[in-house]
């Protein structure tokens, strides 16, 4: 399953969970996680080769699309019993919680899509993958300039 952090509001609070983007990890997000979780629970993912879900780098190239992706999310979703969540998300994060609003619509109460991606062309694909299998030797930072400069 993917790491996860989660910051209790109250029981009965909303959810807002927090996707971020290519070669990031859900430590992007400290500056808002004050504010969220004032009035909402909080749930940060680090998503399958990011931050703390990172995995030995043949499980990074094996069955990585955007479905798969959106399926480990729910997964978190439903390890936690969140029904119905609102979602940020950043970048990749965007596709990823486009995906899901799609294939999971009564799970989405709402979505904030920073940076948003709609689609990814085939030359934009082809730089996910490559960066999704070099992120485990390349700093962060080199691979979110290779990815953010040709995602549209």
């Amino acid at each position: 399953m993917l790491h996860y952090t989660k910051h209790i509001c109250r029981e009965d609070a909303q959810w807002v969970t927090f996707i971020h983007g290519a070669g990031g990890s859900s430590s992007i997000w400290f500056k808002q996680i004050r504010a969220f979780q004032k009035h909402f629970n909080v749930l940060l993912v680090d998503l399958r080769g990011h931050g703390k879900s990172k995995k030995p780098i043949y499980e990074k190239l094996k069955q990585y699309s955007f479905d798969v992706i959106g399926d480990e999310v729910i997964d978190v979703l439903d390890h936690l019993n969140i029904k119905k969540t609102h979602f940020v998300g950043i970048s990749l994060g965007t596709i990823i919680t486009r995906e899901l609003s799609e294939r999971y619509p009564k799970r989405v109460s709402s979505m904030i899509m920073g940076g948003a991606v709609m689609k990814l062309n085939f030359r934009g694909q082809l730089l996910m993958r490559v960066g999704s299998a070099l992120k485990s030797v390349l700093p962060p930072t080199s691979l979110q300039i290779l990815l953010t400069d040709h995602y549209a």
